[in-house]
């Protein structure tokens, strides 16, 4: 069995989500690609994936595998370029994922210019709004609303967002603006329910018992959709600065209670701790990193 190219199959098996996806992507017939991975558990003595009709799962035992045939494969890829003197040209696939509004806004283009300069490299973006593990979701790189709290990995510092509370002109002549946070309990709100475990929303001054809500008269799941709600009068809705800093600029949103606004949340660019970064991370950071800090910054968004 030659335990590289079957590394290589199942790592193809599990970015693509089941075994034919795997199997398109090599090129390879389906059955070769199934006997592949049977083959590697039965020589592992283990089950690494669990199959259904649909997609792959990876066992407690595959999931620690693949993070170290990830690993083994990219150290002898690079070690091949090394050698052939290519060390400069950065190819194979990026896999990164951001939030999906900021993602959408601020990552794609930088990462799409990425592309256009290194042709060799294939991107898979996973936009999401919740926080990933980067290493169990076999991810390079991931744009990080919040604090980097996980040792294994390592962040670089682009900016920060505000979390900023807003209403439309419509609104806000109808039903009056809040001078103090307590007074958001005579308000109507528009609930986003978005990041799994987003930071604690208090207000400046707030004690440790006190997190004022507005009374939900609207709850939605996405934010373009909490943005519409708002923008239609429904309520007052809290959500981040990037995500409503044009319709603010634009003035079909006022920002209120701004002296009493939470501190504002880090922007980072988070990465697995190792030795030696591969070619595509190294490129992908340093292209990156001073283009969203750039851009962040032009926007104001902090």
């Amino acid at each position: 069995m030659d335990r590289f190219d079957t590394m290589s199959v199942l790592l193809a098996v599990v970015e693509e989500g089941s075994l034919s996806a795997g199997a398109r992507r090599l090129r390879v017939p389906l059955a070769t690609v199934s006997r592949k991975v049977s083959d590697l558990e039965a020589h592992l003595g283990t089950q690494l994936l669990v199959r259904t009709s649909r997609q792959v799962m990876l066992t407690d035992s595959g999931r620690s595998y693949v993070e170290a045939a990830k690993r083994i494969l990219e150290q002898v890829e690079e070690a091949e370029r090394s050698a052939a003197g290519e060390h400069s040209e950065p190819r194979g696939q990026l896999s990164i994922t951001t939030p999906v509004v900021f993602g959408r806004l601020h990552v794609l283009p930088i990462a799409a210019d990425f592309l256009n300069a290194h042709p060799n490299i294939n991107l898979r973006m996973y936009m999401i709004d919740r926080y990933v593990n980067l290493l169990e979701e076999n991810l390079d790189v991931g744009v990080r609303l919040g604090h980097l709290q996980d040792s294994a990995l390592r962040a670089t510092r682009v900016g920060q967002v505000r979390r900023v509370i807003c209403a439309s002109p419509a609104y806000i002549a109808r039903c009056g603006i809040p001078k103090v946070p307590d007074d958001l309990r005579q308000h109507q709100g528009i609930s986003f329910q978005g990041f799994a475990t987003s930071p604690e929303w208090r207000y400046r001054g707030d004690n440790e018992t006190l997190a004022v809500e507005a009374r939900n008269r609207v709850v939605v799941n996405t934010t373009e959709a909490a943005v519409d709600a708002a923008l239609a009068g429904l309520g007052i809705v809290r959500l981040l600065s990037y995500q409503v800093i044009e319709k603010i600029q634009s003035g079909e949103l006022v920002p209120l209670l701004e002296e009493f606004a939470p501190d504002p949340i880090p922007v980072q660019l988070i990465y697995a701790e190792q030795g030696m970064l591969p070619v595509k991370v190294r490129a992908f950071l340093d292209w990156i990193t001073p283009r969203l800090r750039s851009r962040l910054a032009e926007l104001g968004l902090d």
